[in-house]
């Protein structure tokens, strides 16, 4: 599977620099929710291709699959969002009555 292929190459020492700029694009951008941030790897470098806030959302997708790979189930995964959609909700509505 490609996912597999492209976490195998940014693995080890990229680990945590990507995270953190999949994190700060992610954060720096205003979203919420859910967001997939993909990467070219060129050598040694990995750069940020893109912030895809409307990720495919199945159990086959690669946002379901990369979650799955860094040990988060879909189930997990859906509860997770389906919370913070409530959560959301709720703030917003405080701000309107």
């Amino acid at each position: 599977m490609e996912t597999d292929r492209a976490r195998a190459r940014v693995g080890g020492r990229y680990t945590s620099g990507v995270r953190d700029l999949a994190t700060r694009a992610f954060t720096l951008s205003g979203c919420e929710g859910l967001a997939r941030v993909d990467f070219f790897v060129d050598g040694d470098e990995v750069l940020l291709n893109e912030l895809n806030t409307i990720p495919g959302f199945t159990e086959t997708s690669v946002f379901g699959k990369l979650f799955e790979a860094s040990g988060v189930p879909y189930v997990e995964l859906l509860d997770r969002l389906a919370r913070l959609g409530v959560e959301h909700h709720a703030v917003e509505r405080a701000y309107r009555h």
